[in-house]
């Protein structure tokens, strides 16, 4: 029987991107039918395979989208969002690779689910581009999104912190208004996407939550001051209202947490 490590690491290192999605959904299937062993005999790589499309970028030299109206615009909308999911696939395997045998059975199916999301997420993307005539890879993308993964290698809570209860969390805050912005522009079926993952990320932000909040627990620690602790320390910017509260308490993500760090 093939370990749980190794299936995890085939995964990640898997560049194509259709082939990531297979992979990533074969391993949670596995997972979830017994068919793995609970072993970690397999290191997580430093960093995961990528194809060699799209053109990674520093923040500060990605291209400007343009008034959301025009068609340009419109497709980099849809392939920076596809970009996000693509590398969000990579971040939910690596924490049940590098974490699970810390952090226990319901950890690894919980992070396991959301990678399983995350490639579907990203095939209901890459076909709303190639709907569009374009897809994946043909435009540049933000070179930066594995670097708070990368930082936070060797603190799960620390990684907890960061991913998604800052990265994914402001997700939940921006998306709606896209949404809208998409709906009022008469795309129906792209805002039917981004409520599909809107109503997805809430389940996963509740995730990286709930075993943040255990975690900080067993070690006795007040969890909002623990988590204000490690988000001065790893996070590389700000975490900026406005905030989608209700999506964020849905989550399990108080104000407690982030009103009195917000700049």
């Amino acid at each position: 029987m093939q370990s749980l490590s190794s299936a995890i690491h085939a995964a990640l290192m898997t560049a194509e991107p259709r082939a990531k999605c297979f992979a990533t959904r074969d391993v949670a299937r596995r997972w979830r039918r017994g068919e793995l062993s609970w072993q970690f005999d397999v290191t997580m790589p430093e960093y995961p395979a990528r194809p060699d499309e799209p053109e990674l970028l520093a923040p500060n030299k990605m291209p400007k989208r343009g008034k959301f109206g025009s068609e340009r615009a419109r497709i980099a909308l849809w392939h920076s969002l596809a970009h996000i999911e693509f590398v969000a696939i990579d971040l939910a395997l690596d924490m049940a690779g590098r974490f699970g045998e810390q952090m226990g059975d319901e950890f690894v199916s919980d992070f396991l689910y959301v990678a399983a999301d995350e490639a579907m997420h990203f095939a209901l993307l890459d076909r709303k581009l190639k709907s569009l005539g374009n897809h994946y890879g043909a435009l540049p993308a933000h070179g930066g999104l594995w670097e708070a993964a990368h930082t936070t290698r060797h603190d799960v809570a620390a990684r907890l912190a960061i991913v998604p209860m800052v990265l994914e969390a402001r997700g939940l805050d921006v998306t709606p208004a896209t949404l809208d912005r998409v709906r009022a522009a008469g795309d129906e079926h792209g805002a039917r996407i981004l409520a599909r993952i809107l109503d997805d990320e809430i389940r996963h932000v509740g995730f990286g939550t709930k075993h943040f909040m255990r975690f900080a627990e067993t070690l006795g620690n007040p969890p909002e001051s623990m988590w204000k602790t490690l988000v001065q320390r790893y996070f590389r910017g700000a975490v900026k209202p406005p905030f989608n509260d209700s999506a964020r308490l849905a989550a399990g993500l108080s104000r407690e947490f982030y009103a009195d760090i917000a700049l």
